[in-house]
């Protein structure tokens, strides 16, 4: 058994997106489908500060699927394509179950964690990239980040902890107090996001 998490170091994240890039190399996933995105805390548009010249401000929060303790997603599935791994805590996606009903998607607080493909995908290149363990992308249904359980189970961080060129992202069981992560939620302030929706988020960010 095992309760893992990540936590994001918001002080170290530069916003470059290589978390992203590393999910969808590794992941095959299709084009204009992203399961990790980067949202700017600043101006209205993607890396723009807030406030006046001299006063400006601008961070980076990461966001994916949350893999929560209490995923809103699991319950509303009406095919149980959406489940929870006793084993690891990871929320899975079962493609050959899924209907496309976009029902986890309407109960996920998280907004645009969850893709419906709803016609078959497309890659711009015409051969699959990345870990050959990495799940088919069936079109007409929904998919989301599964946190790499493929890499997990062979003893690996995911891949985007481990393309992170800022080392802003850590992995690890919260259940082992000797875990980076355990440690790094012991010692610093964080938060996570929407709490008040009672999931249990598991992406952590450190501030």
């Amino acid at each position: 058994m095992a309760h893992y998490a990540i936590a994001v170091d918001t002080k170290r994240c530069i916003g470059c997106w290589s978390c992203g890039v590393a999910c969808k190399l590794e992941n095959n996933i299709p084009n204009d489908v992203f399961w990790n995105r980067t949202l700017t805390v600043g101006g209205d548009q993607p890396n723009t500060p807030s406030g006046e010249y001299g006063n400006c401000q601008m961070s980076f929060t990461p966001v994916q699927c949350n893999h929560c303790d209490n995923p809103a997603c699991v319950a509303a599935c009406p095919t149980g394509a959406t489940y929870k791994d006793e084993e690891t805590g990871i929320v899975m996606q079962n493609g050959e179950e899924c209907i496309g009903c976009k029902t986890c998607i309407e109960s996920c607080p998280y907004e645009g964690v969850r893709t419906l493909l709803a016609d078959e995908p497309q890659w711009f290149v015409d051969f699959p990239v990345g870990n050959q363990l990495a799940p088919e992308h069936p079109g007409g249904t929904v998919e989301k980040c599964n946190l790499c359980y493929f890499r997990v189970a062979d003893g690996k961080v995911p891949a985007c902890v481990e393309g992170c060129p800022a080392h802003a992202r850590f992995f690890g069981d919260l259940d082992d107090p000797e875990s980076d992560v355990s440690k790094l939620l012991a010692e610093r302030e964080n938060f996570t996001l929407l709490p008040e929706e009672g999931t249990g988020p598991n992406i952590y960010y450190l501030s």
